[in-house]
């Protein structure tokens, strides 16, 4: 699918109306324009900015099985705090997400957690769930990509994958904000090896079921 040539995303209300809609049919969604640009550059020179030592390896698995491995994924991660300046209005636009959804869905999403992601050239994320059925309390993925003048040859696509795990439902570019939703434990997905620096805005709605999981996956 050629992100590029999605239409501007609704604004205020109905977009969450949008959003909710396109959950309950397919279970995902995919939107452009969703943010100010002059906004989501401030979210781009922020992560430009931000301390290479605040940014740690991604890891894989929970508990006692959390691992790093390099061979599944080689990005590098910073977790945001709910007071984090420029993603003041980011969480503040997931909370009224959250909230929507939680209405007309019912999905019981309790927080909402997120981290700068930054995938180096040579950097991917082999195939995965961001959460396991029945295991996890992540229910709802979000990634927004920060990536002015992205083209098709610099790779770091997202794919999306039906349930089987072989038909690839969606190509998504990581053009510069592409915003994407997804139910969490229905998409196998990963992220083509990066030929260029390649950074999104990466959460997750959670549920409040005390599972103990501690992934991190990050697209």
């Amino acid at each position: 699918m050629n992100t590029s040539l999605l239409p501007r995303g609704p604004v205020d209300g109905d977009i969450f109306a949008h959003i909710a809609e396109s959950l309950y049919t397919t279970g995902y969604c995919i939107l452009s324009d969703v943010f100010p640009v002059a906004y989501l550059q401030g979210l781009f020179i922020d992560i430009k900015n931000t301390d290479s030592r605040q940014f740690h390896y991604a890891g894989i698995g929970r508990e006692q099985g959390f691992q790093l491995n390099q061979f599944v994924r080689r990005d590098r991660i910073c977790w945001l705090e709910q007071d984090h300046g420029r993603a003041d209005f980011y969480f503040e636009w997931m909370e009224k997400l959250r909230l929507y959804v939680n209405r007309r869905l019912f999905l019981g999403l309790f927080d909402y957690e997120c981290h700068y992601a930054h995938y180096p050239e040579g950097a991917f994320y082999k195939k995965h769930y961001d959460s396991f059925q029945g295991s996890s309390n992540r229910r709802l993925t979000t990634i927004l990509y920060l990536n002015p003048d992205w083209q098709p040859g610099d790779g770091g696509q997202l794919l999306m994958y039906a349930k089987d795990g072989e038909t690839v439902l969606e190509t998504v570019q990581p053009t510069f904000g592409t915003l994407v939703i997804f139910l969490s434990e229905e998409f196998p997905h990963e992220v083509v090896t990066a030929k260029r620096s390649r950074y999104s805005l990466t959460g997750w709605f959670r549920i409040n079921n005390n599972s103990g999981v501690t992934l991190d996956p990050g697209a």
